[in-house]
Formats: C-alpha cells, sequence, structure tokens
C-alpha cells in the first residue's frame, strides 16, 4: 500500500472527492474556484501515483508546474474575493 506523502498544491488536496460539496447558489467566481479546485485535486493525485511508482522526470515536472500555476490561480481568485468583501 502506497504511503500518503504532502501533496503539492492547497489544504484541500488532501480532503477525498464526497468531502467536497457544491454550494446551492454560487457567485461565478466561486464556481471557478471550486473547478480549479477540482483540477488541483486531480493532478495531485496523479502526481502521487506516479510518484509511488518511482517516476521521476519532465513529465513528473510538468505535472509540478501545473499543480503550482492552479494553485496560483486559485490564490489570485480568492484574493479578489477577499477585496471584493472589503468593499462591501
Amino acid at each position: 500500500m502506497p504511503t500518503q506523502r504532502n501533496r503539492i498544491g492547497n489544504r484541500l488536496s488532501s480532503q477525498p472527492p464526497a468531502a467536497v460539496k457544491r454550494a446551492t447558489r454560487q457567485f461565478p467566481i466561486q464556481r471557478t474556484i471550486q473547478t480549479l479546485e477540482e483540477g488541483l485535486r486531480a493532478v495531485n493525485e496523479r502526481v502521487a501515483e506516479l510518484e509511488g511508482e518511482g517516476h521521476d522526470g519532465r513529465a513528473m515536472e510538468v505535472l509540478r508546474e501545473n499543480a503550482l500555476d492552479l494553485a496560483r490561480q486559485i490564490d489570485e481568485l480568492r484574493s479578489v474575493l477577499v477585496e471584493q468583501a472589503k468593499k462591501a
């Protein structure tokens, strides 16, 4: 059985998909964040899977870069939400 490794990305990556529920009413930016988080979770799972198989190379580097890019996009959108909340 593979060991659990720290994953690149946000803290939600360790939650099982069933634990993340979609709210019934969200703003478009929140839906975008949730979609990006799901993509990040999938990339993190793939990275962990490949690491468990001992893969290391260009493909792993690209996957890690993709995970960082998704996390960066999520952070940017969250900061937009914070700025909107400050204005309100």
